[in-house]
């Protein structure tokens, strides 16, 4: 029986151009044709047995990419750590008069684009994190877009100062009024997606700004952090994600609410429903038992 070609190494670790490997005499189109590959873009192609997510689909977007252009938005957002929900579309930025159309797999942006917007990583020209946070500030519906500095924020991928020093050197841009409240509502204390929506709805529904991450003492023995508090109220707030429906973490928070109602403070707990489809009665019970206070 005769053997299967060996393969070269070069074409199984990442996206390459066919008509490259065609010409290197590692393929012919005949063995492009094969079901070992996967298209990915007109002309790109990957090994099969690759994963193909969204950052392998950037590699790929990087090889087609005209001179000066880069991976942006949520999906550098997705290279550099903070998964926002970036789409299998790639988004890139395109200055100039360099040409790029926009397609089901590539969503290209017209923008102007310094040479220091823009660096490299795991091999794909990407805006930096202060770009991309800039992009994201004021081009995502605001909820999103506070979601997305905070995950930036609290990841240390950028600090909120440069953010700030970015938009007064860009005055003048499309939506730097939405983008000067995003940075002005980010919290880098925020630990998940959840906290920063029922963060907002608190704010929104005209209620002072809770103290993220606050930690509760009695005496020199820290009782517990929860996710936001009102201390001159002795008022805790806490978000129940699914995972505090384990056995041991419910168990772990009924001890924990215990203890700080016995210390004085109240607890109200909340979950997705909560904030997602009923903010008012969140609403209300905050405002209720603030004014008890």
């Amino acid at each position: 029986m005769p053997r299967s070609p060996r393969l070269p190494r070069s074409l199984l670790v990442g996206p390459f151009r066919g008509r490259d490997a065609i010409a290197d005499g590692l393929l012919t189109r005949t063995m492009l044709r094969g079901s070992q590959w996967i298209r990915l873009l007109p002309d790109v192609y990957v090994h099969r047995d690759l994963p193909v997510d969204h950052r392998l689909r950037c590699q790929a977007t990087a090889l087609i990419l005209p001179a000066g252009a880069a991976v942006g938005l949520l999906s550098a957002a997705e290279l550099w750590g903070v998964p926002l929900g970036a789409t299998d579309a790639v988004s890139v930025l395109v200055p100039g008069a360099a040409r790029m159309r926009s397609s089901s797999l590539v969503q290209a942006h017209r923008t102007a684009l310094a040479p220091d917007d823009v660096t490299e990583l795991f091999g794909v020209p990407v805006t930096m994190p202060v770009r991309t946070a800039f992009d994201l500030a004021r081009t995502l519906p605001r909820v999103e877009a506070v979601i997305a500095l905070d995950a930036f924020t609290k990841r240390r991928k950028v600090h909120l100062d440069a953010v700030r020093s970015y938009l007064d050197d860009h005055v003048g841009w499309p939506g730097m009024v939405a983008a000067r409240e995003v940075v002005s509502q980010t919290d880098p204390l925020a630990e998940s997606q959840m906290e920063t929506r029922m963060r907002l709805v608190l704010v929104d529904g005209g209620l002072p700004p809770p103290v993220s991450q606050f930690r509760i003492f009695a005496g020199r023995r820290m009782l517990a952090r929860v996710d936001f508090a009102y201390p001159e109220h002795r008022l805790a707030l806490e978000y129940d994600g699914d995972h505090h429906r384990d056995r041991t973490t419910f168990r772990f928070d009924m001890e924990r609410q215990n203890e700080l109602h016995l210390a004085g403070w109240r607890v109200l707990r909340f979950n997705a429903d909560d904030v997602l489809r009923f903010p008012d009665r969140l609403l209300a019970a905050v405002r209720a038992s603030l004014a008890r206070s």
